[in-house]
């Protein structure tokens, strides 16, 4: 029998700041549980009748599909709204599209650019709405990336990772913040030219200690990693920051995570794993790496033993999961 906590009902995540530190939790042991059982072949009427409305700006291959998986599972229906689909943010504005849709659907996933827009969904579609990625926050990742942190280590609390790369970007602030309150100690490493908001850090930093952790931004990688249990990386070049590629590898180069970084955490063959949100930029073999090899993780970390960026992958598809059951499941078809 799947249960999760009533106070969920009904639940948005906009940002990491939408659940409490222990409800961020409870998100990541409901997936937990979901996912044991659907390695048991067990289908679940969880989500029967309801309907989802997948709003993509941008292109998608994890949050597009564990949607649409997650959905499919519980015996609900995802539906996909791309750029051209609908009217949504040019003929008609985003207010109006989401009194509309909230009318229809049961629940909202936006993935896509401007903050804001989600949170004009949030406050007019009149059902939850989830943040599937903007500029600004990455929050339904982070909860995949505790999911695999608490599947390699049990307890999270008290472990160390390591963010290597664009130090203000929004996986990095969300990490930072998920990390924080589930009591994991959290390093931004990053050059001078791309730290983090100071607020940012200090908000995160005084959630921390309220879980005996801390936050740290650091420049030089050697220093950074010492005792790091997660090493964890992102491209050099968001969506829509193509323009700045030369100046990204110019200045990322030296905090490229390959199996020097990986030994000098000291914890090489022990507690260590790798992670990243994909797609991933380990070889010459895509369009955007081809000239360049290697970018973020070197091929041979990319591959090893440790590294659990494919666990990761699938996670977003139980996290995912675990939100839409949380906020618009039936308790009843448990």
């Amino acid at each position: 029998m799947i249960t999760w906590n009533p106070a969920l009902r009904g639940r948005q995540l906009r940002t990491m700041s939408d659940f409490s530190d222990e409800e961020m939790m409870e998100i990541v042991d409901l997936a937990i549980a979901l996912k044991a059982r659907k390695d048991a072949g067990v289908r679940g009427d969880l989500l029967r009748r309801r309907n989802i409305a997948l709003i993509f700006e941008k292109s998608s291959t994890r949050t597009r599909n564990s949607c649409v998986v997650a959905a499919q599972d519980e015996g609900g229906n995802a539906q996909y709204l791309g750029g051209h689909d609908t009217h949504f943010g040019h003929k008609e504005s985003v207010k109006d599209s989401a009194r509309v849709l909230g009318r229809l659907y049961d629940g909202i996933l936006f993935r896509g650019y401007r903050q804001d827009t989600v949170e004009q969904l949030a406050k007019w579609s009149g059902v939850p709405v989830w943040n599937g990625l903007t500029d600004e926050s990455h929050p339904t990742q982070i909860l995949a990336d505790l999911m695999t942190l608490k599947q390699a280590f049990g307890d999270v609390r008290g472990r160390k990772l390591v963010y290597m790369g664009d130090g203000r970007n929004n996986v990095a602030n969300s990490l930072m913040m998920g990390c924080a309150k589930a009591g994991v100690h959290y390093v931004n490493c990053t050059p001078k030219e791309l730290l983090p908001e100071p607020a940012l850090v200090a908000k995160a930093a005084e959630i921390a200690a309220r879980h005996g952790a801390t936050v740290a931004v650091e420049s030089d990688p050697a220093t950074a990693v010492r005792g790091a249990n997660a090493l964890y990386t992102d491209v050099w070049v968001s969506m829509g920051e193509e323009a700045k590629t030369a100046e990204r590898l110019r200045l990322l180069r030296p905090y490229q995570v390959n199996m020097d970084l990986c030994r000098a955490t000291g914890n090489l063959g022990g507690e260590l794993v790798f992670l990243h949100c994909l797609p991933a930029f380990h070889d010459d073999q895509t369009e955007v790496s081809k000239d360049t090899g290697a970018q973020e993780v070197a091929d041979d970390v990319f591959e090893a033993p440790f590294s659990r960026v494919f666990d990761e992958a699938e996670n977003r598809m139980h996290t995912i999961k675990a939100l839409f059951v949380s906020a618009i499941g039936d308790p009843a078809a448990g």
